[in-house]
């Protein structure tokens, strides 16, 4: 399970987000990432009983770094208050979609599908919804999905995209710029026994979703 001290270093953090802080508490930070991989490795190992295309994903290579990219951002606070872990068939760099474990206190969440794809592989996404919308309404408004999910959350194009038939009864579906949904998980959830038994089920719901949009991906 995720332990306090992790829980209780992200808080710190987010009050002492900066580079002094963190090396003076360096240890600190290795014992909570360690936790943090650990506990991965017990999600993946979940997710391979009905998904075992993940196969034996390293849970190291599945969360991301801490550190912030601040290049072009205003915000230079160094260090990230949160961890996350994206674990993808193929890995997480491969572009597929896969499932996502966001650990952050007040802030945690499961979520999976394709967030901001890069741009043939959206097209692509939203070709195999045009062609077998059918087949996707009913993974999306099956009633246990849509309960605990509700709605697909990405942003959408004011316009239809191009290439598609802006009377297509379900035109609203292509507009967004990307396909996950998501579940808020509040803390007492996060810091309890249960944790591991409620994200494989929010998974478990989500492999079809996830399905559909990789199979996409395979269709020239």
């Amino acid at each position: 399970m995720i332990s306090k001290r992790t829980f209780d270093f992200l808080v710190k953090l987010k009050n002492n987000n900066n580079r002094d802080w963190f090396q003076e508490n360096n240890g600190w930070y290795q014992e909570s990432k360690m936790n943090f991989v650990t506990f991965v490795a017990r999600i993946i190992n979940e997710i391979n009983k009905f998904h075992p295309e993940l196969g034996s994903t390293d849970p190291k290579s599945s969360v991301f770094r801490i550190y912030r990219d601040v290049r072009f951002s205003k915000d230079k606070s160094p260090y990230k208050t949160n961890m996350g872990a994206h674990m993808v068939p193929g890995g997480k760099k491969s572009g597929n979609a896969g499932y996502y474990f966001h650990l952050e206190p007040g802030g945690s969440f499961l979520a999976g599908g394709a967030h901001m794809p890069a741009p043939d592989r959206l097209k692509t996404i939203r070709k195999e919804i045009y062609a077998n919308i059918d087949e996707f309404l009913s993974i999306i408004h099956n009633k246990n999905f849509s309960k605990y999910f509700g709605e697909i959350m990405d942003e959408k194009l004011v316009n239809p995209p191009r290439g598609f038939p802006p009377d297509f009864p379900h035109i609203e579906l292509l507009k967004h710029k990307g396909y996950t949904v998501w579940k808020m998980l509040p803390d007492e959830i996060v810091l309890s026994d249960g944790l591991l038994q409620e994200l494989a089920k929010g998974f478990s719901l989500m492999k079809p979703f996830i399905d559909f949009i990789n199979y996409s991906f395979t269709i020239e």
